[in-house]
């Protein structure tokens, strides 16, 4: 294969998008009449166009040469990857008008938001809480936003808040765990991220913190909709995050070392198996309902 085509497939980081898939499934869950071929369609925008564009051009910009993001050895980008960038972006904006003008213009503050985080001359990921607020709010609260309102055969504005933030909550937990192993990498950079703001052990505690802020959101959501059962479920699968999370926690803690790439990437894929499964469960519960 080309060596510029592979490294623009790798940079794309297609596998990538199934870290970021729970709050897809959460918000299809939650919706009440499903228009199914706009769910598909949506699927699609985000996972298959929006997130890996994001990721390219983050790539491109950023020129890794550590790892990052599910590479442990990130190819050097070309031109190719930024022109796929921009192709894949007007592709999911031309997608997004069929579901309506309101969601495209939700896709379109989402790439601009997207690429202020990582142009050069922008470059919000530098600045610790501005970066934070920024991933959390457009890949939380605004992608169920999004996903809630564009799949809805019956779609208005009425978008539960709680949930919204839930997701924003949970990504917003996960998200400073997938910066620990490159503090060195990013503050030569000149990026400030908020676990390097942390530290390690800090990073843990925030995260800590946050997760319990997210399930006590999930609580009252599902407690208010006469369906606790179903956060007893979500429960239930992510315990096994939860272990991990602590014995984690524990090695980081006797040796800094080992917060590195590895256990990061173990933690991400228990995380987003846990809580695909789990919201997934409850699209399978409603379907039935």
């Amino acid at each position: 294969m080309n060596l510029k085509l592979q490294s623009t497939l790798q940079l794309l980081r297609f596998h990538f998008s199934f870290f970021l898939m729970p709050v897809y499934w959460f918000a299809l869950s939650q919706v009440s009449v499903i228009k199914w071929s706009d769910a598909v369609l949506i699927f699609i925008i985000l996972h298959v166009l929006v997130y890996p564009s994001s990721n390219g051009y983050n790539s491109y910009m950023d020129q890794d040469t550590t790892p990052v993001g599910g590479l442990e050895n990130p190819m050097q980008p070309t031109l190719l990857l930024f022109y796929t960038t921009i192709f894949m972006d007007a592709f999911a904006l031309l997608l997004s008008l069929i579901i309506s003008p309101l969601f495209a213009t939700g896709i379109f503050l989402y790439i601009l938001a997207s690429r202020a985080y990582s142009y050069r001359k922008i470059r919000l990921k530098k600045y610790p809480v501005t970066g934070y607020l920024t991933v959390t709010i457009f890949q939380g609260a605004v992608t169920f936003f999004l996903v809630y309102y564009g799949s809805s055969g019956n779609p208005d504005l009425k978008i539960p808040v709680l949930p919204m933030t839930a997701s924003s909550l949970l990504i917003g937990g996960f998200y400073p765990l997938t910066q620990i192993y490159q503090h060195r990498e990013d503050y030569e950079d000149g990026v400030i991220t908020l676990s390097y703001l942390l530290g390690y052990r800090g990073t843990f505690v925030f995260t800590g913190i946050i997760y319990a802020c997210a399930f006590l959101s999930l609580g009252w959501y599902f407690y208010s909709e006469s369906a606790f059962f179903k956060f007893v479920i979500l429960q239930i699968l992510m315990l096994p995050v939860i272990v991990y999370f602590f014995i984690w926690f524990s090695k980081v803690a006797k040796d800094n070392i080992e917060a590195n790439f590895k256990n990061a990437m173990r933690m991400n894929v228990l995380a987003s198996v846990c809580t695909n499964i789990g919201f997934i469960t409850l699209l399978i519960l409603k379907l039935f309902e």
